[in-house]
């Protein structure tokens, strides 16, 4: 529900509000906004940080870039 495109925003916002365990799923979801997103990343949750990178492509793969 969480990941899917088709949830109301209503219920994504609920998601992100009440179930801090699934606010990593709601990153997936590109039905997603700003605002919604900006609130997960900043209440945070059980990998959040995790799937943020993954989103902006910062997955650490071992390299060191510097």
């Amino acid at each position: 529900m969480a990941c899917d495109p088709d949830t109301d925003m209503s219920t994504l916002w609920l998601i992100a509000r009440e179930h801090p365990h699934l606010r990593k799923w709601l990153i997936a979801n590109p039905k997603a906004d700003a605002a919604l997103l900006e609130y997960v990343s900043q209440a945070g949750g059980p990998g959040v940080r995790d799937a943020f990178d993954i989103l902006f492509g910062e997955a650490t793969s071992g390299e060191t870039t510097g």
